[in-house]
């Protein structure tokens, strides 16, 4: 399960977690409406325009009955002039509906343009606190709430000014109907203060269960093979439904709150208007007004009761804000940020660790490692599952950044370099690779920099032992990807030829050849060291083979850097060492008979 927005505890850090996300709301709310500002300034133009309209019509109409009932020769001048004001309010209303899509189309394209670019560019690890199908819905569903709200606070805005536009007329045309009509707004504001409060507590829950519903659903689907092969489908579908009461019910409760609303509001309304309609014709009866000045007060009383159209307004909003919170919780993530230096021209890829530390969810998984890697030399880091070597990997190569302590490139530290010479220089191939990009060519072209070109990508295959099978699918390198079903295997050659094609002077490789049998393991590493741009290697290992032929062995224990050495001197010296290797030894011995040190590290 995904880490809260912000704490529930009531604790200090809780608090500060959500002031800060509420801080972020606010800023990338306001960057969405710069971003069509001259668009929402039209709606608001026309959607007060329109509230303005609205508010002429029943002077408008009163004064023309007034008129039309003495038989005044302008009688038929004001008659147009009522209907030109409609014909306003209506033309405006639509002009506002319309530039209210596409602000909400915009506002909703900038906020994911957003968070998609801070996803992005923090740390891997940062970005998978939450599951994919959350991210998903903060992304999709969310931000599309979240982009309304620009457009909304318009017409919120706007909605404000008939109330208290008509209640100033109420003043103006009569002090005592005014007067009875002022009995009732206290009960306004406390239905609306009442509405707001409830609105969001309710809309923030339902969006909650909706994003964990989201994500066990993007869950399942990923594990569908394993979900069939394990006969589990009813539990799975029992466990991605189980929320779904409670959804109902946050969803039943939100209508009951604008339904309960609504309500109060329907029975206070007719309150007002029968007092303001019997004041006023006392009023008339005493020739205090006209007819004409009754039937404005009458109306203007129904546009300062006009709650329905402020609680919707405002209700948009509050939906909008709360989405717009679950949204702007991924702008909260920390960037990788990159300095400005270039790695010396040439440089051998000399690897130093100074003091490494890491420390996850208050923990340190990372001990104080400080270690020199020569440039141009292969290295096994090896160790028992949990030990911290693929975070040792990850550090080594700037996926993420260590929590104390520097990496030095070539004698550069790898906070300081440019983005682009850090992923040129510094390739990855993981265990378990993605592959993006329309065909099987273009997954083993991606990355950033100049496309290698189908020479250097065909002979990245070929080094990953990848070529043949490529060469086998209908349109070789130009099949789709979605087309060429592929083993774990082979999608695992694709990753190793994706980041050949792509060699710098450090490659990193995270139990690349965990899915490769051992005949074609060995091949690999007898191209990378032959065939692949010379430079440094990192190799996550888990094969006795790998160690052997690797130049030094970085033991790792327990986030420790336990000891170095080569694997002979390790091996002879270590019976803990070789207890690492206890389930491989005696296959590779096997399949390597002719390595020496191999069988010198048996005896």
């Amino acid at each position: 399960m995904s880490p809260p927005d912000t704490a529930v505890d009531g604790t200090a850090a809780g608090t500060a977690q959500a002031a800060a996300v509420a801080r972020t709301t606010d800023r990338a709310l306001v960057a969405a409406a710069r971003h069509s500002a001259g668009r929402t300034a039209a709606v608001l133009g026309c959607t007060l325009s329109a509230a303005a309209a609205a508010l002429a019509e029943p002077a408008v109409l009163g004064h023309t009955l007034d008129l039309l009932l003495r038989g005044a020769p302008s009688g038929p001048a004001w008659t147009l002039l009522c209907a030109a004001v409609i014909a306003a309010e209506v033309a405006l209303d639509a002009a506002a509906a319309r530039l209210t899509g596409e602000v909400d189309g915009r506002s909703t394209a900038s906020l994911r343009r957003l968070a998609l670019a801070r996803l992005l560019r923090t740390a891997p690890h940062h970005g998978a606190r939450r599951a994919p199908g959350e991210t998903a819905a903060r992304l999709t569903a969310h931000a599309t709430e979240a982009g309304k709200v620009p457009a909304a606070v318009a017409h919120a805005v706007a909605a404000l000014l008939p109330p208290l536009g008509a209640l100033t007329a109420l003043f103006l045309i009569d002090l005592w109907t005014a007067l009875a009509f002022l009995v009732g707004v206290p009960f306004l504001v406390l239905l609306l203060r009442a509405f707001a409060r409830d609105t969001h507590t309710s809309v923030a829950r339902y969006q909650q269960v909706q994003l964990e519903t989201a994500g066990r659903l993007t869950e399942a689907l990923a594990g569908a093979r394993t979900i069939a092969a394990a006969g589990t489908a009813e539990r799975e579908r029992a466990r991605i439904l189980a929320r779904l009461p409670e959804l109902g019910t946050e969803g039943r409760r939100m209508w009951q709150v604008y339904g309960g609303a609504t309500a109060r509001s329907a029975a206070l309304m007719p309150m007002l208007l029968y007092a303001v309609l019997a004041v006023g014709g006392i009023r008339l009866a005493a020739g205090a007004i006209g007819v004409g000045e009754l039937l404005a007060a009458v109306r203007y009383a129904g546009l300062a009761a006009g709650i329905g159209a402020v609680t919707g307004a405002l209700a948009a909003v509050v939906r909008g804000r709360s989405a717009a919170r679950r949204t702007a919780a991924l702008l909260t993530l920390p960037v990788l940020g990159h300095g400005r230096a270039e790695l010396p021209e040439g440089g051998p890829g000399t690897l130093e660790l100074q003091g490494v530390r890491v420390v996850r969810d208050g923990a340190t998984v990372l001990h104080d490692i400080s270690l020199v890697i020569p440039g141009g030399a292969t290295v096994a880091v090896v160790g028992r599952s949990g030990a911290g070597k693929t975070l040792f990997a990850a550090v080594a190569g700037r996926l993420t950044d260590p929590d104390a302590g520097r990496v030095l490139l070539d004698g550069v530290s790898l906070r300081e370099v440019t983005a682009e010479a850090l992923r040129r220089e510094v390739g990855y191939a993981f265990d378990r690779p993605v592959l993006l990009g329309d065909t099987v060519g273009d997954a083993i072209a991606f990355g950033s920099g100049p496309d290698p070109g189908p020479e250097t990508v065909s002979a990245a295959a070929r080094a990953a032992g990848a070529d043949l099978f490529v060469r086998r699918l209908p349109h070789a390198y130009g099949t789709r990807l979605a087309d060429a079903p592929m083993s774990g295997g082979e999608v695992q050659r694709l990753g190793l030829a994706r980041a050949f094609a792509h060699a710098g002077r450090l490659l990193v490789l995270d139990d690349a050849t965990s899915s490769l049998d051992t005949v074609t393991a060995r091949e690999v590493e007898r191209a990378l060291a032959r065939e692949i741009r010379p430079g440094t290697r990192i190799v996550v290992a888990h094969r006795l083979s790998s160690a052997v032929r690797a130049d030094l062995v970085v033991w790792m224990e327990d986030g420790r850097v336990r000891a170095t050495g080569t694997h002979g001197l390790l091996w002879q010296h270590d019976p803990a060492y070789r207890a690492v290797f206890a389930a491989d030894t005696e296959k590779d011995m096997e399949k390597y008979p002719g390595k020496d040190t191999a069988r010198e590290a048996a005896r």
